[in-house]
């Protein structure tokens, strides 16, 4: 039984078809990237799986319990976290406070009494510590996260997605808006993440960034599922190749948009 399936997964809004009948599986301890070019589908499909918004049609299993049209909240709790395009720290409020707030329970997260220097659960504030060491945010710790440049902001995101210990990390473009000089860090950061045992899921803009990560590829075009495979599969796929040139585009003799050789 895989950690995560998905059956014939479909999302409308009004008359657009965002994501239309997806048929996918995610095995534990697996790292599988979705690609495909601006509105293929693949924050949809993110959102859709991590209670985001309601599936029109379709399943969604996660540990072999139907989850799907589950609030975000549950699907958390359940072991199901995920990091935002846009990150989204509590601006005001210090990258260790940040962390430490994710890794609270609900009950103490409603009380704010996770903000105190005192914590009163020693296992959340271990976490936060080895969340700082592993992240590099050490001596960003009582920096308000509102000061932190865009490489900092994702690490901390991240870090703070892995706070209460997922089962399926969800990475939704983690590499947007960062400089060459960071893509091979955080690369090296999240294969480190991946190593530890924890089961990822990317979503990626980036296609080189995304193959260079995976054990698995699926690409979407349109809401639909083109292509499925390890990344060389799905690098030289001509319906792959074909969907980043776009139907009318031709492809310069030799060159693959995805990278490589043609």
């Amino acid at each position: 039984m895989a950690l995560l399936e998905v059956e014939r997964l479909t999302v409308r809004f009004g008359g657009l078809v965002a994501l239309d009948a997806i048929d996918l599986a995610v095995e534990e301890g697996q790292f599988v990237s979705v690609i495909g070019p601006n509105g293929a589908g693949k924050t949809t499909l993110f959102n859709a799986i991590a209670g985001a918004i309601r599936p029109s049609e379709g399943l969604v299993r996660f540990r072999g319990r139907e989850v799907q049209g589950s609030p975000s909240a549950r699907m958390s709790h359940l072991g199901v976290r995920r990091s935002f395009q846009v990150a989204r720290p509590f601006a005001s409020m210090t990258v260790r406070e940040n962390i430490r707030v994710a890794a609270a329970d609900k009950a103490v997260l409603q009380s704010l009494r996770c903000l105190g220097l005192r914590s009163r659960d020693r296992g959340i504030a271990e976490r936060v510590d080895e969340l700082l060491e592993t992240f590099g945010l050490v001596g960003l710790a009582e920096r308000k996260a509102g000061e932190l440049n865009m490489g900092e902001l994702r690490r901390l995101e991240i870090a703070r997605a892995l706070s209460s210990r997922p089962s399926l990390l969800l990475l939704d473009e983690p590499a947007a808006g960062i400089g060459a000089d960071g893509i091979g860090p955080l690369a090296q950061l999240i294969r480190g993440v991946h190593r530890s045992g924890l089961t990822v899921m990317l979503v990626e803009h980036y296609v080189g960034f995304a193959l260079s990560l995976s054990d698995r590829v699926v690409v979407l075009d349109e809401g639909r599922k083109i292509a499925e495979g390890r990344p060389e599969e799905v690098r030289h796929d001509e319906r792959v190749i074909a969907a980043y040139l776009g139907k009318e585009g031709s492809r310069s003799a030799g060159t693959n948009p995805l990278g490589g050789s043609a």
